[in-house]
C-alpha cells in the first residue's frame, strides 16, 4: 500500500462525498486504501458511502 487515507465523519455528509469524490480523483495510478471513521451520523452518511463509495472501507460506530 502506497497510500492509507482515514477521513473521521459526523453529519457532514455533503462534505464527506465531496472528500471522497476528490480523494478518488487523486487515486489514479496509486496504490490506495480508503477509511471512513463514521461516528454515529444522523444524516444518511452509511447509507451514501455503501452506495455511492463501494470501494471504501467503511466502520460504522454506534456512538460519537
Amino acid at each position: 500500500m502506497q497510500l492509507s487515507v482515514i477521513i473521521v465523519s459526523y453529519n457532514v455528509r455533503y462534505f464527506l462525498a465531496q472528500a471522497l469524490r476528490s480523494v478518488e480523483r487523486a487515486m489514479a495510478g496509486l496504490e490506495v486504501e480508503v477509511f471512513v471513521v463514521d461516528n454515529n451520523s444522523a444524516d444518511d452518511s452509511v447509507a451514501m458511502v455503501r452506495e455511492d463509495f463501494p470501494w471504501v472501507n467503511l466502520i460504522a460506530r454506534d456512538d460519537n
